[in-house]
């Protein structure tokens, strides 16, 4: 099938990719829009995976506070300070800001989950799983299921993007890796919250933050 100029760009358009990119990607598959869509989806994703390993030490610090009650400071690294003037990045660190302030995370990573806790999170669901009356043998795959959740709740890679529950925060890291072209690390963060570790009311001001979010 003959590529136009005119499938070239409606795929620039839809994919924001290189020009090469987008015709290579359509001669690849024929001018299937949808397939070509995909396929660059899948190449931008296996170079993001390549960029992981590429020092990143320029980039943002950022602030959030919501309501005068939850404040958030937060490093994401690039590789250049040109990417760090991007808006899309900006907009990235902001979007993190925010997931820090709603979702509470406690690591960036789940390497930075201490063995001890993770050892003694096992142990509990162990126990729990045993309580329930499920057969020993398969106890532990319960364990390593319930264990993603525990994850989930408590490393920010691992939680759902506040702005798209389809979305963990990892694939939104990856998508703006394989978009821009250069690494891009969340270094780390620290929240606090009013009151934080005095007896208060109880008030959820985490469910507040992801509600002005529109969730």
């Amino acid at each position: 099938m003959k590529i136009t100029a005119q499938m070239i760009k409606e795929l620039r358009e839809i994919t924001s990719a290189g020009m090469m990119d987008c015709k290579k990607a359509l001669a690849e598959t024929d001018g299937d829009l949808e397939k070509a869509i995909d396929f660059l989806r899948e190449k931008g994703l296996a170079s993001a995976a390549k960029k992981s390993s590429r020092i990143a030490a320029e980039g943002l610090v950022d602030s959030y506070i919501h309501g005068g009650r939850i404040g958030v400071l937060i490093e994401v690294n690039s590789e250049t300070d040109f990417v760090s003037k991007n808006e899309e990045f900006k907009a990235f660190v902001r979007d993190m800001a925010m997931q820090v302030a709603a979702a509470n995370p406690k690591y960036v990573t789940r390497e930075e989950v201490p063995a001890e806790q993770v050892e003694h999170e096992k142990n509990v669901l162990r126990e729990q799983a045993l309580n329930e009356g499920k057969p020993e043998k398969i106890v532990e795959k319960m364990v390593e299921g319930r264990l993603e959740k525990f994850y989930e709740e408590i490393v920010l890679l691992d939680q759902k993007f506040i702005k798209d529950g389809d979305l963990k925060v990892q694939d939104v890291l990856t998508n703006l890796i394989a978009k821009i072209g250069e690494n891009i690390k969340i270094r780390r963060f620290v929240r606090y919250e009013v009151g934080e570790g005095l007896e208060k009311r109880e008030e959820d001001f985490a469910e507040e933050v992801a509600k002005q979010m529109g969730k």
